[in-house]
């Protein structure tokens, strides 16, 4: 049927992925931050959906992996650029350097993560859970998609959005982070 070929095809991504961050960049998905340097990448120049070669790696472009769990892991400067990763499970995981460039990643969840230097340039976050997260200067771009998204306890510190994006997640905006003790108001720079 063809709900069992796209689970295959789902499977058959993962253990893809799976087994090019086990054997091929063991150093993009470790438990340790140590080698990343702030600036190495793309994201704090303003050109973030032009990579430079050889510093992220391409290990889903164009493919759906939607469901798949990367719960509890490190992800540094892993791209996902126009791929499908609806209901992916992010929480509680580590992005540094992420490109989820031109992606689906409708009901994504990414409770308690930290991004940092994350590029969602022309993402598609809609109904996104991003409840807890710190998101530091993520690259966000007017056409993002940020339609319902939940944001309860995140801190947005040196992430800037459109002003009508800021509008639109000032309304939503409430609580404090617990790990950088930032209500999201004031790191959204909510008009008081």
């Amino acid at each position: 049927s063809i709900h069992h070929q796209n689970s295959l095809k789902s499977i058959l991504s993962i253990i893809l992925l799976s087994t090019t961050l086990l054997f091929s960049a063991p150093s993009l998905a470790s438990s340790s931050s140590s080698g990343y340097q702030i600036g190495s990448d793309k994201t704090l120049g303003g050109a973030a959906s032009t990579l430079n070669s050889g510093s992220v790696k391409n290990i889903t472009r164009g493919v759906d992996i939607s469901g798949a769990d990367f719960s509890n892991q490190t992800l540094r400067l892993l791209s996902f650029q126009q791929s499908i990763v609806r209901d992916g499970n992010f929480s509680n995981s580590v992005l540094i350097g992420t490109s989820f460039f031109d992606a689906d990643l409708t009901n994504a969840n990414f409770e308690n993560a930290t991004l940092r230097n994350v590029n969602f340039e022309l993402a598609n976050l809609r109904n996104a859970n991003f409840k807890n997260a710190v998101v530091e200067s993520a690259y966000v771009v007017g056409s993002t998609k940020l339609d319902r998204v939940k944001i309860e306890g995140a801190d947005f510190t040196d992430t800037f959005f459109r002003k009508d994006q800021q509008t639109y997640l000032c309304k939503i905006a409430s609580g404090t982070n617990p790990q950088t003790g930032i209500s999201t108001k004031d790191s959204l720079l909510c008009p008081q």
